[in-house]
């Protein structure tokens, strides 16, 4: 058994792996053994890892599985105390994995932790993807420390507290792998977008810990596989946004916010078309709306297992406002400007 398995998913991303996993390699093979996991590329990914770094253990999947069950079927053949899933787009730092593996190590109850991320072009900026740390809004709005909507902070070491969070991002997750099969792993169904915060967000209401450790900090390309402003981007983000309100919501919340939702969803549609005149993104929520509609029931079961499971109704982490009223009417833009309590 590996104590450590970094897992990198690649569907092909040759280009990245040619310039990042060197430095993985460098600073992590000490401590962890280095997987990649392959979508059935038809890029050259295969050949340069066999070529180029024959010491990374290959998983062959059949087909383009997506980010979730991409790594659901790879992990599966991993046998390790703890995964790290690993986005390839990732520059890691001298010693980053070590505060990650000692925290978990130290911390039972913590079920899964990420480094800090910060941007590979701004080196002194805050990483979207994951930031600081992960946290949600009442309506389901994620967001980070450091990064609020559009709005990226400057690192100036406002953040650079161990944090207990919401959810990890899934560029750069450690989590025990009993904690990541108990809860059942990623949703394949979701493919991809959303799907780390909904494993998170299953683990914290199981009473699960997860944290943001700034002691680790990584360098992240990020929008390495869809750009911001793609129409399937958008239908999987606001599906899956969607999916997993349905499935984590305790009952006291659930139709309250399923409104809420409704509204706000036409609202975000109806801005992309008239001010943004973006047709794409307009449609692309409309199929969201439909695709939720239509595969809402085949998530009935799942609802009832985690709300059985549910440890209490208040998540801390889970901010009890609209994220839109405060950044949009109030101008709090920043994570420092929100109060948790």
């Amino acid at each position: 058994m590996d104590k450590v398995a970094i897992v990198i998913l690649n569907w092909n991303g040759a280009k990245m792996l040619r310039q990042y996993l060197p430095c993985v390699l460098q600073y992590s093979r000490d401590e962890a053994t280095v997987y990649v996991a392959d979508n059935a590329s038809t890029d050259d990914s295969l050949q340069l890892l066999r070529s180029e770094f024959p010491e990374v253990r290959l998983i062959l999947l059949d087909k383009n599985w997506g980010f979730a069950d991409g790594y659901n079927k790879a992990l599966k053949q991993v046998d390790a105390e703890y995964y790290l899933l690993l986005n390839s787009d990732i520059e890691v730092t001298h010693h980053w994995l070590t505060p990650l593996v000692e925290f978990m190590d130290a911390h039972q109850e913590v079920a899964a932790c990420q480094p800090k991320l910060l941007s590979i072009f701004d080196r002194d900026r805050f990483e979207y993807a994951g930031a600081s740390g992960g946290y949600l809004d009442r309506y389901g709005y994620p967001f980070c420390r450091g990064r609020i909507f559009e709005t990226v902070e400057a690192d100036n070491g406002q953040y650079d507290d161990a944090s207990e969070v919401l959810w990890a991002t899934g560029a750069a997750l450690m989590i025990r792998a009993r904690d990541y099969w108990d809860c059942g792993g990623l949703d394949g169904r979701f493919f991809a977008h959303n799907e780390e915060i909904d494993l998170c967000w299953r683990l914290r209401i199981k009473g699960r810990k997860i944290v943001c450790l700034p002691d680790s900090y990584i360098y992240h390309v990020g929008g390495g596989t869809l750009p911001k402003s793609n129409p399937m981007k958008t239908f999987l983000n606001f599906r899956n946004n969607l999916t997993m309100l349905y499935k984590c919501l305790p009952d006291s919340e659930l139709r309250h916010v399923m409104r809420w939702r409704w509204f706000l969803d036409y609202l975000a549609a109806w801005e992309m078309l008239l001010l943004k005149r973006n047709l794409g993104d307009f449609r692309a929520i409309y199929r969201a709306r439909r695709a939720f509609r239509r595969w809402r029931k085949e998530f009935d079961a799942d609802r009832r297992q985690i709300q059985q499971s549910r440890v209490a109704d208040v998540i801390p982490q889970q901010y009890r406002g609209s994220l839109l009223w405060q950044y949009y009417v109030k101008g709090r833009k920043h994570f420092s400007d929100l109060s948790l309590n």
